[in-house]
């Protein structure tokens, strides 16, 4: 009799830790990155997002407008970015709020789209008060897509006037769109057993707190789901059925076949909140925290990953550690959507095409 017990408060234990278990776990999914993607970037008021994409190729830019002026600054963690105005956003130097932040294809060559934003707001007489005139400021950063398709297509300054002018408060489109057209994620193996990456959004409210990110995933490394720790996109086998995981690679000791310099995840995380510039610059700094968690490995020497943070200042007293984690969290749950909704290409399929959706 004591045997058996001892046996029953054994499965009574086992039972109630899986009981717990599903309780934590449930708990867990409840308020995971991503739990509330509705609306994107564009749950923060005042913030539109606006898509141009290229027929020729798999390329294009996506432009976030915020044509009152926003606070902004930027962290830059990669070690091959290509950017436009990031000298500006460093908390010493003189400007304090931007209009527009651009995301583009391209490699440098797609930087040229934010002229094209510019032109957009001058007409509209938004910029930065300087004598008789008024500048735009639209800083920008661009990913390497130039191996998808003719390299010699990229984004110009008539793309990012076209994806300013179709900018709206609507929720971003996702996936094989703008900048994350011609994206693609998992090269360590080289591109030819890599996947698509795309463009992805969430949003995270904590009461009248928004924060929220955009992304264009284009990395070197696999995307991870942080919920799971499981790798929904990246390098795939020899025969391109399954994914043989970067992390588990590298531990073996294999050798990078990414081409340097032809990667890079960059995006933007918005907020309501009231920050000043040097606040901003630690948002940016701490949302990398979301690369990390969502991309193995993250900010590579093949990667030039940029995040920008504009606070657009509706909000007071909001605490920097609780804005700096959602950052974090947004970044994570808009890199697995990017991935997640994204379309294959030649040579690049998707995680919908692995699936069999």
């Amino acid at each position: 009799m004591r045997r058996r017990d001892r046996r029953d408060r054994r499965r009574g234990g086992v039972l109630l830790r899986l009981l717990l278990g599903a309780v934590l776990m449930s708990a867990s999914a409840a308020t995971a990155p991503g739990a509330e993607p509705a609306g994107g970037l564009t749950a923060v008021p005042g913030v539109r997002v606006g898509s141009y994409t290229l027929d020729a190729r798999p390329t294009g830019c996506t432009v976030v407008l915020v044509e009152d002026g926003a606070v902004a600054s930027v962290d830059v963690r990669g070690a091959a970015p290509a950017t436009r105005e990031t000298d500006l956003l460093d908390p010493v130097n003189t400007v304090q709020k931007v209009h527009a932040v651009l995301l583009t294809g391209g490699s440098a060559f797609g930087l040229d789209a934010a002229s094209g934003v510019m032109r957009y707001l001058e007409e509209r007489g938004v910029g930065y008060a300087v004598g008789p005139a008024r500048v735009p400021i639209v800083p920008a950063a661009a990913l390497f897509d130039l191996a998808v398709g003719d390299w010699t297509i990229r984004p110009d300054a008539r793309c990012g006037y076209e994806a300013a002018r179709a900018a709206t408060a609507e929720p971003p489109a996702e996936g094989s769109v703008g900048a994350g057209a011609g994206a693609t994620v998992g090269k360590l193996l080289g591109s030819g057993r890599a996947m698509k990456g795309g463009l992805g959004t969430a949003a995270i409210r904590a009461g009248d707190l928004v924060v929220a990110a955009l992304v264009a995933v284009n990395a070197v490394g696999d995307v991870i789901d942080p919920t799971s720790g499981a790798v929904i996109a990246g390098a795939r086998s020899a025969d391109g059925r399954t994914l043989v995981d970067a992390r588990a690679l590298l531990r073996a000791g294999a050798a990078s076949e990414a081409l340097p310099g032809a990667n890079t995840t960059i995006g933007v995380v918005a907020t309501n909140a009231v920050l000043t510039k040097s606040e901003a610059k630690r948002v940016a700094q701490v949302a990398h925290d979301g690369l990390a968690r969502a991309i193995a490995p993250a900010h590579t020497p093949g990667d030039g990953d940029a995040l920008f943070v504009v606070a657009t200042g509706a909000v007071g007293g909001k605490s920097l550690l609780a804005v700096g984690e959602l950052a974090a969290e947004a970044v994570a749950a808009a890199v697995v959507r990017a991935v997640r909704e994204a379309t294959g290409v030649e040579g690049y399929p998707a995680v919908r095409d692995l699936d069999g959706r």
